[in-house]
């Protein structure tokens, strides 16, 4: 992935170094589908910057002037068609995972909004939707501000974590998504 800037901030691959930043946030994940990111202890967040460093499915989020990792983004790129359907895949999922010491100052809708811009742009994508919990209010009012719209939700669809008594607590998902005419029809200035 090529770097990319925004007014505060700075999108690029992630370092090894980024290792105890990751582990200040995904130590005790916030959101449930991050559950199984949970990293243990410094040694397992180099092990997963180390990863990280190695492909473009995670993108390190930065703040411009110091450099310090403060989340990622994700980019998941559907399969390619059976062969002779089409050229490439233009269809992608993104998502998000912050710092929460770093919420509420428009840092995750920045970062977001530069990814989508650029899949949009430079990659050739036709659409790109995003999965939420339907408790994660956050993450919801972020797929709308990027003017996302809400596709449909599945009930009980996923399982993160179990009860008490070793029972699967099954969440909700909703699906959001926006196509390339109607983002670029959202931000035409």
């Amino acid at each position: 992935m090529n770097s990319l800037q925004t007014d505060r901030l700075v999108l690029r691959r992630f370092e090894e170094s980024d290792a105890e930043s990751l582990f200040a946030y995904l130590k005790a994940p916030t959101a449930s589908c991050f559950f199984s990111l949970k990293l243990a202890d410094l040694a397992a967040a180099r092990e997963e910057a180390a990863k990280r460093s190695q492909g473009d499915e995670f993108i390190a989020v930065c703040l411009k002037g110091s450099g310090q990792l403060i989340g990622d983004l994700f980019v998941h790129i559907d399969p390619k068609w059976p062969e002779g359907e089409r050229e490439r895949p233009d269809t992608a999922s993104v998502g998000w995972n912050f710092n929460p010491s770093f919420g509420g100052q428009g840092y995750a809708l920045e970062a977001a909004r530069a990814l989508c811009a650029d899949l949009f742009a430079n990659h050739g994508m036709r659409r790109l939707y995003a999965y939420v919990e339907d408790h994660n209010t956050p993450s919801r009012r972020l797929c709308e501000k990027l003017g996302m719209r809400e596709e449909g939700i599945f009930l009980e669809y996923v399982t993160f974590q179990a009860d008490a008594d070793g029972n699967p607590i099954y969440e909700n998902t909703m699906q959001y998504a926006i196509l390339r005419h109607e983002w670029e029809r959202l931000n035409a200035a």
